[in-house]
């Protein structure tokens, strides 16, 4: 009883706060604190895309309320999901790659698009059954660096928009709209580069940027370039694009890469 008093008199307010840290600790140890809940969108819609079909497209509702998927792949749906260009994704049967899907995918409120994409991972273990392992191997790399002259992309900090970061725009240039640097990284390895290497990133940029890039794609020797557009043979390579138009630069280096393994796919439960 001594104790107590003197510890009372001493502070009442050094008592309520240690009271309230031990209510914390207490509160982060109890069962069932230790994990979130497991994301998952509340309704989502799966069919297969009709025969014949052309184009495709995978994107979030304007509201971060879900996602649409028209015509594409699950081949696709992983790339973009994790992050890692299809040419690191490995194994699978061969409808993995060449049958579409259509997926109308809704949450019960608006998330981030980190959550978004949380949700879509879940949903192509959950509905496709898809198993996989990543393998680090190392081999040549591109190492996406900044340029002697500097960076010249413009900081963009308004928020969320939900919207494609990289799109093709007027005239075969493409505009980067709120693009943070792990997924030009994403973009530049979908591309045909002199070399078919991962690109990683070593800019330091850690910021989301608007920019437009405008270059000649790399395409297979026996392309028809009569059927190009006006005024594309005349622009520089996708490696001189970057390093005149953006700052940025290519550099061949030897690293570590990650690829995704699939050891197990089904096509999707009925709905």
């Amino acid at each position: 009883m001594r104790l107590r008093v003197a510890t009372f008199s001493t502070s009442r307010l050094a008592l309520s706060v240690v009271a309230a840290v031990i209510g914390l600790v207490h509160l982060s140890l109890a069962p069932g604190q230790e994990k979130p809940a497991r994301l998952t969108f509340d309704v989502a819609v799966i069919r297969p895309s009709q025969p014949g079909g052309r184009g495709g497209g995978i994107k979030p509702l304007p509201g971060g309320n879900g996602y649409l998927v028209q015509n594409m792949p699950v081949k696709a749906m992983i790339s973009l999901m994790y992050k890692v260009p299809g040419r690191q994704i490995t194994g699978g049967p061969d409808w993995l790659n060449n049958q579409g899907y259509d997926i109308e995918a809704k949450a019960d409120l608006a998330y981030s698009l980190d959550d978004l994409h949380l949700m879509f991972q879940n949903l192509l273990a959950d509905r496709f059954n898809l198993k996989f392992h990543k393998e680090t191997r190392e081999g040549p790399v591109y190492a996406l660096v900044v340029a002697k002259s500097g960076p010249k992309l413009k900081v963009n900090e308004s928020p969320q928009d939900f919207k494609i970061p990289i799109l093709p725009g007027p005239d075969n240039v493409f505009v980067g709209t709120r693009v943070p640097m792990q997924y030009f990284c994403y973009f530049l390895g979908q591309q045909r580069l002199p070399q078919e290497w991962p690109v990683v990133n070593k800019t330091g940029l850690d910021k989301n940027y608007d920019f437009t890039l405008s270059f000649m794609p790399d395409l297979p020797p026996d392309f028809p370039k009569e059927n190009l557009p006006p005024g594309l043979l005349d622009r520089p390579s996708l490696p001189d694009a970057l390093q005149e138009q953006l700052g940025l630069k290519l550099q061949p280096e030897k690293g570590p890469v990650e690829y995704y393994v699939i050891d197990h796919v089904e096509k999707p439960s009925e709905n």
